[in-house]
C-alpha cells in the first residue's frame, strides 16, 4: 500500500495502516525529518495511548500503556553502535512480547528483528507531503 499525504491527514493515514492488519512489529524507515515519530504518535493514539508521546532518541525505548492496559513500545535505535548494545538493553524481550513494537532506524539491528514484521518506508516530498509504502 502506498499513500501520499499532508500532515493534516496523518490521523486518517494511521487508521489506514492499522486497518491493513500490519504485524505487531513495525519498522519505520526513512531519513531524519520524514515524519516517522509523528506517524508513530498518531498510530499510538489510535491504539489507545492517552497523554503525551515522544521520540525515545536518548532512552532508546519508550513504553506506553493503552486504555486497555496493554504495553506498546517505541524504539529509536539511531544512537546504538552495534546490536550487542540492543541485546544488553533487553530488546529481544520487547520484540517477542506480543505487544506492538515500533522501531525507528531498525537497519542498525537487522539480525535482531523477528521473522514476522511490517515495514513502513517514508519519504518527504518536495511539496512538503509525505509518501509511505507499507509492506505487511
Amino acid at each position: 500500500m502506498e499513500i501520499t499525504f499532508s500532515l493534516e491527514q496523518i490521523n486518517e493515514v494511521a487508521k489506514q495502516i492499522l486497518n491493513s492488519n500490519p504485524k505487531k512489529v513495525i519498522l519505520f524507515n526513512g531519513p531524519m525529518g520524514a515524519g516517522k515519530t509523528t506517524l508513530i504518535k498518531a498510530i499510538t493514539k489510535l491504539l489507545g495511548v492517552e497523554g503525551a508521546t515522544s521520540s525515545p532518541t536518548f532512552s532508546l525505548v519508550n513504553e506506553y500503556l493503552t486504555t486497555d492496559n496493554k504495553s506498546l513500545y517505541h524504539f529509536d535505535v539511531y544512537r546504538l553502535k552495534n546490536e550487542t548494545e540492543a541485546l544488553d538493553m533487553g530488546i529481544d524481550e520487547y520484540l517477542y512480547s506480543g505487544n506492538w513494537c515500533f522501531i525507528e532506524w531498525a537497519e542498525k539491528i537487522p539480525n535482531l528483528i523477528p521473522e514476522a514484521y511490517s515495514i513502513i518506508e517514508m519519504k518527504l516530498n518536495t511539496d512538503g507531503k509525505r509518501t509511505i509504502q507499507l509492506t505487511c
